[in-house]
C-alpha cells in the first residue's frame, strides 16, 4: 500500500512538472517569436513553414525601428509618465492602504467595496468623461493627462492593506507609546515593512503604463508627449506593407526595460504574495 501511494505521489509530480513546462512553453512562444522577427530578413518573415533557425542575425532591423521617428523622444516621454503615475499612485495608496488596514471609521468597508469596484471598470467604459474634464482643463497633449486620471489604483491600495494587515499590531502601539505620528508610523514602520509589496505592486503598475496605448493615444494629437508604443505602432504606418521583422524589433526595444525589472524584482515579488496570503 505504501509503495502504491509513493508511486502516486511520484506520478502526479511527473505529471504536474510536464503541465508546467506545457503552460512555459505557451507563454513564452510568444517572446521567442518576437525576438527571432526580430533578427529576421523582411522576406523571411513571411515563409510557410515559419523559419525557426536563423542563418543570419539582421541587427539592421533594430536600427531601422530606431531611426523610424523620435525614439529618445518617445521614451522619455514613457519614462515621465509611468514615474510620475508610480509617484502619485504611491502617495494616495499608501495613506489609503494604512486607513483601511488600521483606523476604524464609519463607512470603512463600504468604502472599501467601492474602491475594489473600481477594479472591474475598464478605462475604456470612462475614458470619454476623463478626456472632456482634461478638456475643460486645458490638459490634452500635456503629461497631466498621462497621469493624473491614474492617482488612484484600487490594485495597489488592496495589495499594501494585505500587508500593512499583516504587520503586527504590538509593533504599531509601541510606536505610538513612543509619541509617535501615524506620519511616522507610516513612513517608519510600515513602508519599511511592505517593500516587497510595494516593488511588486509598482512594477505590476509599470508594466500596465508602459504598455499603455489606448490612453496615450486619445489624450494625445500630436509627438510631444506621445509615448513608445504609439511610436513602435507607427511602424505599421509604411507604404508596400507591414515590415514585420522592424515592427518586432521596435517590440523587442518597448519589451527590455520590463524585462530587466522582472528580473531585478522578481524575488520581492514571490515575497510579497508568499507573505500576504499567510
Amino acid at each position: 500500500m505504501y509503495k502504491k501511494n509513493k508511486s502516486v505521489k511520484i506520478l502526479l509530480r511527473i505529471l504536474n512538472g510536464v503541465a508546467m513546462v506545457i503552460v512555459g512553453i505557451i507563454f513564452c512562444l510568444p517572446f521567442v517569436w518576437m525576438i527571432l522577427t526580430a533578427f529576421k530578413s523582411l522576406g523571411d518573415t513571411i515563409l510557410i513553414p515559419p523559419k525557426w533557425i536563423l542563418d543570419e542575425l539582421h541587427w539592421e532591423n533594430f536600427a531601422a525601428a530606431w531611426q523610424s521617428g523620435p525614439f529618445l523622444h518617445y521614451i522619455w516621454n514613457s519614462i515621465v509618465s509611468t514615474v510620475g503615475i508610480l509617484v502619485l499612485q504611491f502617495l494616495v495608496a499608501i495613506p489609503a492602504a494604512y486607513a483601511y488596514a488600521r483606523c476604524s471609521f464609519y463607512g470603512k468597508n463600504l468604502l472599501f467595496g467601492l474602491t475594489m469596484i473600481t477594479m472591474m471598470i475598464p478605462s475604456q467604459l470612462i475614458f470619454l468623461p476623463i478626456y472632456l474634464l482634461m478638456s475643460q482643463w486645458g490638459l490634452l497633449n500635456t503629461y497631466g493627462a498621462l497621469i493624473l486620471p491614474f492617482a488612484g489604483s484600487a490594485f495597489t491600495i488592496f495589495l499594501l492593506r494585505q500587508s500593512f494587515m499583516q504587520i503586527p499590531q504590538e509593533i504599531v502601539d509601541a510606536a505610538r507609546i513612543d509619541s509617535a505620528s501615524e506620519f511616522q508610523i507610516i513612513t517608519k514602520i510600515m513602508v519599511p515593512l511592505a517593500k516587497s509589496s510595494m516593488v511588486t505592486a509598482g512594477l505590476f503598475s509599470f508594466i500596465s503604463h508602459w504598455n499603455d496605448y489606448f490612453w496615450p493615444l486619445i489624450m494625445t494629437t500630436n509627438d510631444t508627449v506621445r509615448t513608445l508604443p504609439i511610436g513602435i505602432a507607427k511602424l505599421r504606418e509604411v507604404e508596400g506593407g507591414v515590415a514585420w521583422n522592424v515592427l518586432m524589433a521596435g517590440n523587442v526595444i518597448l519589451v527590455i526595460p520590463i524585462l530587466i525589472l522582472f528580473f531585478v524584482a522578481q524575488r520581492q515579488i514571490i515575497k510579497a504574495f508568499v507573505y500576504s496570503s499567510k
